[in-house]
């Protein structure tokens, strides 16, 4: 999945221009109640500005609010403005840089394309691991060998499962790979898990809900 798969639009994002003063974007943060906003000139892309950067600059600056919300620059205070996802970014690269900050800008040669936001990318993940649907969840090992994957696909065509989602995570220092699995609740559950041990997987633990 790539960044453009998750992103919002520029259409539909509310950004504001670099001529506009630092009042007017926290009042455009406040009216929307909005964390952050992209900051632009004429399509470019400029940095990120939220309340947080704002009240830090005014801090520092010397001067008194009125002053300062009359004279600063919103280039002055923008921040993030070498920290963004290109369209074709891989989605998990949004991790990382939206780990401190709310929204993460999309940006092709400078111009701004949109943004993706943590709530967007906690929902993905969400997703991926089936949250939002109930079932019952396995998560099991399986030593790092080739065909591993393949032989679990085997077992759930075998039993007639219907699969929520299937996630994998690569235990490297113990050459083990954990894999979540999360299916349908049906009757032959215990069948299925018996079948997984038979096959040389290692059920860790199973939780319906």
């Amino acid at each position: 999945m790539f960044a453009k798969s998750v992103m919002i639009p520029k259409e539909k994002c509310i950004s504001i221009q670099t001529t506009e003063s630092v009042q007017t974007a926290l009042e455009v943060l406040e009216k929307n109640k909005i964390d952050a906003l992209p900051v632009l000139e004429n399509g470019i892309y400029k940095g990120i500005l939220n309340r947080y950067i704002a009240y830090r600059a005014f801090y520092y600056s010397g001067l008194n609010k009125d002053e300062f919300l009359a004279t600063t620059s919103l280039l002055d205070v923008v921040t993030r403005e070498d920290n963004y996802l290109s369209i074709d970014d891989v989605f998990e690269n949004s991790l990382v840089q939206l780990n401190d900050f709310p929204i993460i800008a999309v940006v092709e040669e400078n111009k701004f394309l949109g943004l993706v936001t943590r709530y967007d990318t906690m929902e993905q993940f969400r997703g991926a691991f089936g949250m939002d649907k109930p079932g019952v969840r396995i998560s099991f090992t399986s030593v790092e060998t080739e065909g591993r994957i393949a032989r679990v696909g085997d077992i759930i065509q075998k039993f007639h499962e219907s699969v929520i989602s299937l996630v994998t995570f690569d235990e490297t220092d113990k050459l083990l790979r954990r894999i979540v699995l999360k299916i349908e609740k049906r009757d032959n559950v215990q069948k299925f898990l018996k079948e997984l041990d038979k096959s040389g997987f290692r059920v860790l633990a199973i939780q319906e809900d």
